[in-house]
């Protein structure tokens, strides 16, 4: 079970199991700010990842919610003021780079997507694919160019000008190549994400659209069952 922390009675109380159902809602790719991370709490194979949030996505925000953490939908089991508790499981630890962060480190929020907001960026599932690594950084002016290794399975779901989450963040792809690709950053993005802090060999969890893997299924004859979606 989790604890949370009453703020009046300085108690924790049970608010949930362990291990979080899978997330149902929607992002659209769009940071809202950064948090830090404050404490990496082992429990069994799991992990309860304490993060500072800035008051502007603290403030309302109750057990049970949906929040990216580096395009990594986790559910706030635990919270006290601005220090919000979320618990990854072994397979979210694995498979994204959310086992490797540490204290101090910082990381992209965003809020699930409510009813009725403007979508500025693309539909997000928060489901992360699976990880890439940065190969190579540009700069052509103001422009940051970045290049990306991936796996080649996810080659087919991707095509130039179309859209990718890197660590949770909306981008839209300029080159696809086999086995990598590239995006075009301007200083604000670099700015407010912590894209501003990758440098090559750093890994970044990658989300490809949902449209493009909807598609592959399609041109390989397969047809989902009504309601299936394709969750990592």
């Amino acid at each position: 079970m989790l604890f949370a922390r009453n703020s009046t009675q300085k108690k924790w109380h049970t608010v949930g199991f362990l291990f979080h159902s899978p997330c149902r809602d929607m992002f659209t790719g769009l940071v809202e700010g950064l948090g830090i991370i404050r404490e990496l709490i082992p429990e069994q194979t799991a992990m309860r990842l304490r993060v500072e949030l800035p008051a502007s996505l603290s403030e309302g925000t109750q057990n049970g919610d949906s929040i990216a953490i580096n395009g990594c939908c986790l559910t706030v089991v635990a919270f006290e003021g601005n220090l919000l508790d979320f618990q990854a499981g072994s397979e979210t630890l694995s498979r994204t780079n959310l086992g490797q962060l540490k204290p101090g480190d910082q990381v992209n929020l965003e809020r699930a997507l409510a009813a009725g907001a403007r979508l500025g960026g693309h539909f997000v599932q928060g489901h992360v694919d699976a990880t890439g690594k940065v190969v190579a950084i540009d700069q052509e002016g103001e422009w940051t160019f970045m290049r990306f290794s991936i796996s080649a399975e996810l080659d087919p779901q991707m095509v130039s000008k179309g859209s990718i989450t890197v660590d949770g963040i909306s981008l839209t792809l300029v080159d696809v190549n086999p086995g990598e690709f590239s995006v075009a950053l301007i200083p604000h993005t670099l700015e407010v994400t912590t894209l501003g802090e990758r440098q090559v060999g750093d890994t970044v969890n990658i989300e490809t659209d949902i449209i493009g893997k909807y598609i592959q299924k399609l041109m390989q004859g397969e047809r989902p069952p009504l309601g299936e979606t394709f969750n990592a």
